[in-house]
């Protein structure tokens, strides 16, 4: 059950920002980003309706221009890993779900900034960085998730060639964020069957378009907007096509490449609530004739999580820093930030809650809803085994 999300304890550290990692204009944004999201009441009861709140507010306070570039109304020249890292660590640290709704506009429009034509581009970005437009990424079906090259959706050509061809789509999508509520889609789909990887296509598509059903909506333990999309004979013209025929795997992977980092943010920024939900409540909470934060128990517990926020604020930084800065690693570093933000975050989580005692199981209560809403972190975007593995690799490799 969600509400209008309490309120923190106290407004998130910005002690970071001094880091070498930051420049002037990434503590300017904090600056204003920091009271705003503060200010923000947001009823969450229906994650749908409040999904729509948060992309309209997002967009009227300017920061959906994080998204996008700004040829096409960004607030910078061009993504920045950086600034993404900063909006969603602070976001999620007052409510998961603006997070999400944040995230989702510029996974659901990377792959346009990054390799549509200008027409796309024109059509598209400024309404996602507006908040007119919502936009979803749609990669994953019931039988290819982590495993991209087994996906089955079908888009067959008619007369690609030509100005007038177009692609038939049909198959399946699912665990689609913003499925039901967005405005399009960038749907992945094989243009090569037999081509595995080498054969997979982007395409945009309206949710609109005739032959798209986006009506099955999935309920998870953390509400936010998810749906299963499935095509039939759904018809989209060749110039819906999003880069190159056949280049669409390393499009999406470019893309989730640049919001990986940022996903470790997300993670970065609930570790922080918690953190200080529990001191919070040791300071407050007596029992035995002190407080809680003066056992020794505690006060060792509570230096465990400062030390896990830290380290997975400092691999978080780092991989937003190698990619804005164009460093030749970036993948490798981007998985260790992803891995350890969002399995350092569960711990902290959980060590905050077992704090809290009776209170912390309490629906409605802070800890317990960010028990929930961190658990999916550690799977979407790359789950924590795909990342060891991705980490393994590239260790082997140096």
């Amino acid at each position: 059950m969600h509400v209008a999300t309490p309120p923190a304890p106290r407004p998130p550290s910005t002690a970071h920002l001094a880091l070498p990692f930051f420049d002037d204009a990434h503590r300017a944004l904090a600056e204003g980003l920091v009271p705003w999201a503060a200010a923000q009441q947001v009823d969450e009861t229906d994650d749908r309706a409040a999904c729509r709140d948060w992309v309209q507010r997002l967009g009227a306070g300017g920061w959906l221009r994080y998204c996008v570039p700004a040829e096409h109304g960004g607030a910078l020249p061009a993504l920045d890993s950086r600034a993404l890292v900063l909006l969603r660590e602070t976001l999620a640290y007052h409510s998961p779900l603006a997070d999400f709704a944040f995230a989702m506009q510029g996974l659901g429009s990377g792959a346009i900034t990054l390799a549509g034509s200008p027409a796309q581009q024109a059509h598209y970005l400024q309404g996602v960085a507006r908040g007119e437009l919502i936009a979803a990424f749609a990669l994953s079906e019931p039988e290819a998730g982590s495993d991209v090259g087994a996906m089955q959706t079908i888009a067959a050509s008619t007369d690609s060639t030509s100005a007038t061809g177009t692609f038939c789509l049909n198959g399946t999508k699912t665990w689609i964020s913003n499925g039901g509520i967005a405005d399009f889609y960038c749907v992945f789909a094989k243009t090569d069957p037999s081509g595995g990887t080498r054969g997979i296509s982007a395409f945009i598509v309206d949710a609109n378009t005739p032959g798209l059903d986006a009506s099955r909506h999935i309920h998870v333990m953390a509400p936010h907007p998810l749906a299963t999309l499935q095509f039939t004979n759904c018809n989209v013209p060749a110039t819906a096509l999003l880069g190159d025929e056949n280049g669409g795997f390393k499009l999406a992977m470019r893309t989730l490449d640049i919001f990986r980092a940022s996903v470790a943010a997300a993670a970065l920024g609930m570790a922080r609530r918690a953190l200080a939900e529990a001191v919070h409540h040791a300071r407050q909470r007596r029992m035995f004739g002190q407080t809680l934060a003066d056992f020794q128990l505690t006060q060792a517990k509570i230096g465990e999580m400062a030390a896990l926020v830290d380290s997975a604020a400092l691999l978080t930084y780092r991989a937003a820093w190698l990619r804005d800065t164009g460093q030749a690693r970036v993948t490798a570093e981007a998985a260790m930030a992803k891995m350890t933000a969002t399995e350092n975050a569960q711990r902290v989580i959980d060590m905050a809650l077992q704090l809290h005692g009776g209170r912390g199981v309490e629906v409605g209560s802070k800890v317990e809803s960010l028990y929930r809403d961190i658990r999916s972190l550690r799977i979407y975007e790359g789950a924590t085994e795909v990342q060891q593995l991705i980490i393994g690799k590239a260790v082997l490799q140096e």
